[in-house]
């Protein structure tokens, strides 16, 4: 049997949140509730208890949580949950006003600001009411193109105290980017940076809103924070004010408006890769039961942790990052490069500050690995206890490279969900070992099974990752989809009432997860369906690769697998190390997982947060059109990738 890469200690399970809350329910609720196996099965066999226990655990705050947990229930969708409850999602969120650390914000040049609980009630306190006065309303959107700054979250908490709607891009989104998410959904506030730094260099900001502002009518007020420009000219922005005499007001108290548990509180959006974003609203109630849920429980998150994620304002794991508020711990904020000054500037971050809780990409920690970073030689970690990964399957190579490199005692959880549900269908455990490969395992409340084409249900076999009961951070709705057709086609429409979330997973025997990619980018050669992710994990392990990115090709009435590799500088692709690539992955997969062409490029296209597009690859590959450039940090680098020699024979 493979043995574990980490256990946790006695003393560590002992301590866990999931430990206490395990013998709430034993001893409250079902005294057959006595390890994580059984709690999970009775979460999902009794969902409508288990977010009920949840709220408790939680410490919701709220005007009323009302008697009934659901209605029209299983519908999905359909189901609403908590329909009397009246609550705030800022209200959570603020619920500690103490001296204690609330924000802690670092970028390219270290450490700048820390903010307390009470200043930082202090500062949405001023910007709400200043929001009131301008006239912004319950269900009124509120718009942020922000690097990762306190003030952006400032501007939510302020817009959603109020029960405006809150949607954020990150300041590296292109205009016409911005206009296909903000243009949507009609913001009447925006909230926007003077500049922003990244990789050493200030990049200014105002050009691009001057833009925008007039191609958005609906904006009534600008309001700019100086970030990395302290005087910066407002002349050609008629509606714009700096933050300062924006939030000069004096008020002292946040008015909290008490609203539906479904109220909308975000919106966010689709990568757009293959047309204009979808905008995905979520409620209030859904996303904070769920995000404590995941902190709480599945990380272990508690008051005296500081959180960090690396992340801008236009992933969801922004939104996930912030509500470590309503756990009352430190969150950390970085605006820049992970690699700037060098390779080591995040984990500088984790000793200065103390970070206990590290959350990142599966990408930067392959990169670490490849540029040969070990932090266990040249960093104390002394506070670090959990490594978090998500935007792509972390490679096993990459267990290794953290378990050998950076800690031995630390836990590493490969968590998967997504901007669809704003939280997590897979994650970490800390009552459970990790294994190499694996997520440790599914959500509670959330039924996730694994499904066939045909449907049915299955064990240690890949197919469709779906949920097949409702859960509360299920999308409220689409906008501007008021029969609800878009919203069903995404989700519905292969299994009719079952949530099919589009990758391609396995579930193993011990109840981990294996996500192998997206379905739709997966290879079907000779009708054999594999994971993007199985040639990555082969192909990646040799030092003359950066990266790749893997496609279907239609060819001869199949499907052959092209590969695209990015080279260590100096290094060609010649016969002798394509035949390598190709041996490495005869060697550790499947004949039919082998790359018929192996094809050089200079850059891999990425969305803004940082997902490689095998789809807008494929696409341009077989000539069509790529509908949404915009959505993509680097659109030129398709250009590479068009009319290809290599692809014609």
């Amino acid at each position: 049997m493979t043995e574990p890469l980490w256990r946790p200690s006695a003393e560590r399970r002992s301590r866990a949140n999931l430990s206490r809350f395990i013998q709430l329910i034993n001893q409250q609720l079902d005294p057959h509730v006595h390890d994580w196996d059984t709690l999970y099965r009775w979460s999902v066999d009794n969902p409508q208890d288990f977010w009920k226990a949840m709220w408790e655990f939680g410490d919701v705050v709220a005007e009323t949580r009302g008697h009934d947990t659901v209605e029209n229930w299983p519908a999905m969708p359909g189901t609403r949950w908590f329909p009397q409850a009246r609550l705030n999602f800022a209200e959570n969120l603020l619920k500690h006003r103490d001296e204690r650390t609330a924000l802690v914000f670092a970028n390219e040049d270290g450490v700048h600001r820390e903010i307390s609980y009470a200043e930082l009630y202090a500062e949405v306190a001023r910007v709400a009411a200043a929001l009131r006065e301008m006239g912004v309303e319950e269900g009124d959107r509120v718009a942020a193109y922000l690097p990762n700054l306190p003030e952006t979250i400032i501007a939510m908490l302020a817009a959603t105290s109020i029960g405006a709607v809150f949607s954020s891009c990150s300041p590296d989104f292109g205009v016409q980017g911005v206009m296909d998410r903000f243009g949507q959904i009609e913001p009447k506030v925006l909230f926007v940076a003077a500049a922003y730094q990244y990789n050493g260099k200030v990049h200014d900001c105002l050009g691009r809103v001057a833009e925008l502002a007039d191609r958005m009518p609906s904006i009534e007020r600008i309001v700019v924070t100086g970030y990395m420009d302290d005087d910066p000219d407002l002349s050609g922005l008629d509606r714009a004010v700096m933050w300062g005499e924006f939030a000069d007001n004096g008020a002292e108290e946040v008015e909290f408006a008490q609203l539906p548990f479904d109220h909308p509180v975000y919106i966010l959006y689709s990568s757009g890769t293959t047309g204009v974003p979808k905008c995905i609203v979520h409620g209030a109630g859904g996303t904070l039961l769920q995000h404590l849920k995941e902190l709480q429980l599945h990380t272990d998150l508690r008051r005296d942790d500081a959180l960090f994620y690396f992340t801008t304002c236009g992933w969801m794991m922004w939104n996930w990052l912030v509500s470590g508020l309503a756990v009352g711990s430190t969150v950390v904020l970085y605006d820049g490069s992970p690699f700037y000054p060098d390779g080591n500037v995040l984990w500088n971050l984790v000793d200065e500050v103390g970070i206990s809780v590290l959350g990142t990409s599966a990408k930067w920690i392959a990169a670490c690995d490849k540029a040969g970073i070990k932090p266990r030689e040249t960093h104390r970690l002394e506070n670090l206890k959990a490594i978090l990964s998500t935007g792509s399957p972390l490679l096993p190579e990459s267990f290794d490279y953290v378990y050998r490199d950076v800690a031995e005692d630390v836990q590493l959880s490969s968590i998967s969900g997504g901007t669809d549900i704003v939280s997590c269908f897979a994650l970490g455990n800390p009552l459970l070992p990790v294994y190499r490969g694996e997520l440790q395992c599914r959500g509670l409340g959330m039924k996730v099974e694994i499904r066939a084409d045909d449907g049915r249900v299955v064990e240690d076999e890949t197919g469709e990752l779906t949920c097949s009961l409702p859960f509360p951070s299920m999308p409220v709705k689409f906008w501007n989809d008021p029969d609800g057709a878009r919203y069903h086609k995404a989700y519905f429409e292969k299994f009719d009432g079952i949530w099919s979330h589009g990758d391609y997973a396995r579930l193993t025997p011990r109840g981990g997860v294996v996500i192998y990619g997206r379905s739709d980018a997966t290879l079907n050669p000779g009708g054999v369906r594999i994971g993007t992710a199985e040639i990555y994990r082969q192909v990646e392990k040799l030092d003359e690769i950066l990266e790749s990115i893997c496609v279907g090709q239609d060819w001869d009435g199949d499907v052959r697998v092209v590969l695209f590799v990015r080279l260590r500088d100096g290094v060609e692709l010649d016969d002798e190390l394509r035949d390598r690539i190709r041996k490495t992955v005869r060697a550790n997969a499947t004949p039919r997982h082998v790359p018929a062409k192996i094809v050089a490029v200079n850059d891999i296209p990425r969305t803004v947060s940082g997902k490689i597009v095998e789809l807008a690859v494929r696409d341009v590959i077989h000539g069509r059109e790529v509908k949404n450039t915009s959505a993509l940090a680097n659109p030129e680098a398709l250009e590479e990738y068009r009319d290809l020699v290599e692809l014609k024979s």
